[in-house]
């Protein structure tokens, strides 16, 4: 929302400043057996991946339709790590859960459609959503790389790398940061990110790659519904059964990963 009304490179900015907050007191209460250089090189390319997403994400929304560009950012996501983890990390998901993920891209592609006639909005809905589903992919099959042993602090280093990716990009004019006390919304917003960021990694050290990132990748549902709700937003008929398609992959991956 505030990507809206603010430069969306300084929101991004913003939210990986206080993601890094959060990121470091977590590592810090975490004991950690050995941190390896590798780890944190693990880390810091998965956060040069997030500040790019984000970067284009809320600038996809900020130019388009909200219900749109989300889902879309999600499709590379989950297309990237799944692909990898099977081809070159030898992840082996049962039967339970390729019907979970077989359902998710079909799902994420039903909620993508639009009833929009404005061709310009969802063109750069669509464009922008594509490109940070490349960082956002670039981020989950880097932070799953990170050992068991780093605790938490690969989390920390990509906050680090996100913050630094992100910093260049707030030179142009046009993209303030939000006025006064408005800014500490953003900021709150990368501390809660980055608290999804270590679930997902503790999540990659208890199951399969794959099963922890298509997981992750069902975040689209929740901004749809606030595009439907308070931005009112028109949901399709599409949108509606890539909706109901994405509860039933939670379903499945949760079934096969209890």
């Amino acid at each position: 929302m505030l990507s809206r009304r603010s430069g969306f490179a300084a929101v991004a900015f913003l939210g990986q400043a206080g993601g890094l907050v959060f990121a470091v007191v977590a590592a810090l209460l975490v004991p950690a057996e050995g941190v390896a250089a590798a780890d944190l090189g693990w880390g810091a390319a998965s956060g040069v991946g997030t500040g790019l997403a984000m970067v284009f994400l809320y600038r996809g929304i900020s130019r388009g339709n909200l219900s749109v560009v989300v889902p879309v950012s999600a499709v590379g996501g989950v297309a990237l790590p799944v692909v990898a983890g099977v081809v070159f990390l030898g992840d082996r998901p049962g039967a339970v859960s390729w019907a979970g993920i077989a359902v998710v891209l079909p799902a994420l592609w039903l909620v993508s459609q639009s009833r929009s006639d404005e061709r310009g909005p969802v063109r750069a809905a669509l464009v922008n959503g594509l490109i940070a589903s490349v960082g956002i992919g670039v981020q989950y099959l880097a932070l799953a790389q990170a050992g068991d042993g780093s605790g938490l602090w690969p989390v920390a280093a990509g906050r680090v790398a996100a913050v630094l990716a992100v910093a260049p990009m707030m030179w142009p004019s046009g993209r303030r940061p939000p006025p006064g006390r408005a800014s500490l919304w953003p900021a709150l917003n990368g501390g809660l990110a980055a608290a999804a960021l270590v679930c997902y990694l503790l999540a990659t050290r208890e199951q399969l790659v794959v099963v922890a990132v298509v997981l992750s990748s069902l975040y689209p549902v929740v901004p749809v519904l606030l595009g439907v709700t308070a931005l009112r937003e028109r949901l399709s008929w599409p949108q509606a059964a890539g909706l109901a398609g994405a509860g039933a992959a939670v379903v499945l991956l949760t079934l096969a990963s209890s």
